[in-house]
């Protein structure tokens, strides 16, 4: 059986993201198949124990209580999320960037993306696990609203690290939405800055 062909847009790449801290125009779209090989590299970038293809399959699959999304600016995925749903609750199974589109907001735009989202699908708590270390991530979920929680001692196991439980309760009130709604006109600020320039 032949190998699948990876279309010329998904195929990985190396990028340069805009300079001076610009924000790009970026896309969030539906994760697909083709878009995995894309992602596991970033994931091979990002985590020192990283998902397989065969564990993102499977998240994939679970239709019903996951969403799974994808950033792509300049043609190709520069980031991706995840979410699983469990009654009431909207748990952050993942989020990564390509480390040379950091600090470019696309973490913020696929937190947007989660956040309105689990919204929708009628979620009324949004919960994840950062290392207790990431004072970087950490200050986008409080962004965000999200509020420590408790510690897991040695959650993340290749690296014996403790995890920060972290949750934000209320996404469906207008309040949040409001929160919501700010977060997203900052950030078409910066991008409306950036095409001036």
């Amino acid at each position: 059986m032949a190998a699948a062909r990876v279309p010329e847009e998904d195929a990985p790449r190396t990028l340069v993201p805009p300079r001076r801290g610009g924000v790009p125009e970026v896309q969030i779209l539906a994760m697909r198949r083709r878009h995995l090989r894309s992602v596991l590299r970033i994931e091979a970038q990002v985590y020192p124990r990283p998902w397989s293809l065969s564990l993102f399959m499977s998240e994939l699959a679970l239709r019903s209580t996951r969403a799974y999304h994808v950033a792509r600016a300049q043609g190709t995925v520069v980031g991706y999320s995840g979410l699983m749903f469990s009654g009431a609750d909207a748990h952050v199974t993942t989020i990564a960037v390509d480390p040379a589109w950091q600090r470019h907001k696309v973490g913020t735009r696929l937190m947007l993306n989660m956040a309105w989202l689990a919204r929708r699908r009628g979620a009324r708590n949004l919960t994840l696990e950062v290392r207790v270390a990431n004072r970087v991530a950490q200050a986008l979920y409080y962004r965000f609203g999200f509020q420590p929680a408790g510690i897991r001692k040695n959650y993340y196991t290749e690296t014996n690290e403790d995890a920060l439980v972290m949750w934000v309760d209320d996404i469906d009130t207008d309040d949040y939405a409001a929160r919501l709604d700010a977060l997203e006109a900052r950030l078409e600020s910066t991008v409306g800055r950036d095409r001036r320039r």
